[in-house]
């Protein structure tokens, strides 16, 4: 269980994200045409998992459109953006904001990605929703860098999550 913050307030996650070295696990999750997507749909690209508890604040919105601007620059690399958003509302979002590069996902049909990632809030307002973290999975779904963001308000290191996407683009 991680122990992150709220506000400074302390909150819990159901558990840990997994850890570097291991097969990441399969999801079943929704995109903006409410398809079931699973993670071999992203075949060998290199995935960053940008989780966050909503598009709808100002973090989770910054941190998809500063990915979204670094990805463009990156060959086979997908960044899928997770939230527990309906599809309706994260689509919206992209348009709204701009953002073309990343694909949103929804885990509104099926909460086990929260609870198999180890992000889903137990505790405080946003119990059920998903915490903000990052999970960079190399071609082969192999985890290779993760970041469970200590504080929901706070964004999460940019600069570590791509440093690991480009050392497996060598």
């Amino acid at each position: 269980m991680a122990r992150i913050t709220l506000k400074g307030n302390p909150i819990a996650t159901v558990g840990n994200l997994p850890e570097v070295g291991t097969k990441a696990p399969d999801f079943r999750l929704v995109d903006e045409s409410l398809t079931d997507r699973r993670l071999a749909d992203y075949g060998q690209k290199i995935k960053i998992l940008n989780i966050v508890p909503s598009l709808d604040t100002s973090v989770c919105a910054l941190s998809a459109k500063k990915f979204d601007a670094e990805v463009a620059q990156l060959p086979n690399v997908v960044i899928l953006n997770i939230s527990c958003d309906l599809p309706f509302a994260a689509s919206r979002f992209c348009k709204t904001e701009g953002v073309k590069n990343i694909i949103t996902l929804s885990q509104m049909r099926d909460k086990s990605f929260g609870k198999d990632y180890g992000v889903e809030i137990l505790d405080g307002p946003l119990a059920g929703i998903l915490s903000r973290a990052v999970v960079v999975l190399d071609g082969s779904n192999t985890v290779r860098y993760t970041e469970q963001v200590p504080e929901i308000g706070q964004e999460p290191d940019y600069g570590k999550a791509l440093e690991a996407v480009k050392g497996l683009l060598k």
